[in-house]
């Protein structure tokens, strides 16, 4: 038997809009427009209210303002985006084991095999109420067995809600559909659909693929398989680059405190020695920890600049004390560095003449004539 897929499309709706709304709490309800200069701009993004004018994005400001003319327009505060996506991302990273980032307000997650310790459905409506309840954030899902029908039934339940389409039902789901909400299909392909009497998604699924083929050529045969509910897309796993970490999956989960705390040393290490390599204090260390139910929790502190492994460690180890629930069978052990200060000569690291600092420059010295495994912490060694 064919193992269930279950694949996740998360959408922070009108995110740009929201974050100015979150901001400024007098926004809230009103027809908002986020763009350029109202003679040679166009539309970045617009709430609800102001859609109902035919307000959208890309649209030229001057033509959003002639529709619109009651609108609050706003340029935007980009470094605001930036912080309450990273939030988001922050948030899903820690809960879920697979994730893709599409853009700065759009995330795919993979929860195929989760079906087996608990309800994936009832595990993403839990997801969502913690992203909205932490970052104030509206935001919709969609859950289906691949990626083309997810983000589909994100795009239905907006705003602000969510939607399952079982297994099995995809066509169904699909079929009452205008074509255009299949992505990829624009103004022009619309129009061509449109002459061929195709106006709905249901109208494909009465077509053979030979035909569909025949009239619109490789796109035609996509349009069919997709009007099929039929989709290979993967979702390919992100990493954020402004982050250094290092995670563990044990072969065998494990609850032995001892064995736990030997390999988050190991790993605090590791990363604390790809830190000075990439020349860069961290201001930040968290720890992720995740049981054999795929429940993962994670937690994170604020550090004095450093890169030392001493001082990193003890921060390490103080997050598991607070965050591991003991005796409790572990399957994965994770830490990452965030919060990053460049050095602009790697010498400069090195600069503070002190015992402690020396040490790690000879140790890093041996290490990277050696390798790395050939010097490490004594609670390390097996």
């Amino acid at each position: 038997m064919l193992k269930k897929t279950f694949i996740a499309h998360f959408d922070l709706d009108s995110f740009f809009v929201s974050v100015e709304m979150i901001n400024d709490p007098s926004l809230k309800g009103k027809a908002v427009i986020v763009g350029g200069s109202r003679d040679r701009g166009v539309v970045t993004t617009c709430s609800y209210e102001a859609r109902k004018f035919g307000v959208h994005s890309a649209m030229p400001m001057k033509k959003a303002i002639q529709l619109c003319p009651h609108a609050i327009l706003i340029r935007g505060t980009r470094g605001q985006y930036g912080k309450f996506s990273n939030w988001v991302t922050d948030i899903i990273a820690v809960k879920a084991p697979k994730f893709q980032k599409a853009s700065i307000d759009e995330f795919y997650i993979d929860l195929t095999g989760m079906d087996k310790f608990f309800d994936p459905f009832k595990w993403t409506i839990d997801l969502r109420e913690e992203i909205i309840n932490e970052t104030k954030l509206p935001i919709s899902f969609g859950l289906a067995s691949n990626k083309l029908i997810a983000k589909i039934a994100t795009d239905e339940a907006k705003p602000n809600g969510y939607l399952f389409i079982q297994h099995g039902k995809e066509k169904e789901f699909l079929a009452p559909l205008p074509v255009k909400k299949i992505p990829g299909v624009g103004n022009h392909t619309l129009s061509v659909l449109n002459e061929m009497g195709i106006e709905f998604i249901g109208d494909i699924l009465e077509r053979t693929e030979a035909e569909m083929e025949t009239q619109l050529g490789k796109w035609g045969l996509e349009l069919w398989n997709k009007a099929q509910g039929k989709n290979y897309g993967t979702v390919t796993e992100w990493h954020e680059a402004k982050s250094i970490s290092t995670e563990n999956t044990f072969e065998t989960n494990t609850g032995e405190t001892g064995f736990l705390l030997s390999e988050l040393v190991r790993m605090t290490e590791k990363i604390a020695f790809e830190l000075r390599q990439d020349a860069k204090f961290a201001g930040c260390i968290a720890v992720k920890i995740r049981y054999p139910n795929f429940e993962t929790t994670s937690r994170q502190t604020a550090i004095d600049y450093t890169f030392r492994d001493d001082e990193l460690i003890s921060a390490a180890m103080d997050l598991f004390e607070k965050l591991y629930k003991k005796g409790k069978p572990v399957r994965l052990l994770g830490v990452r560095l965030t919060n990053f200060k460049s050095i602009n000569v790697q010498g400069n690291l090195f600069d503070d003449v002190s015992k402690k600092t020396n040490l790690y420059k000879a140790i890093d010295e041996i290490k990277i004539k050696f390798g790395k495994g050939y010097v490490s912490k004594a609670r390390t060694v097996k």
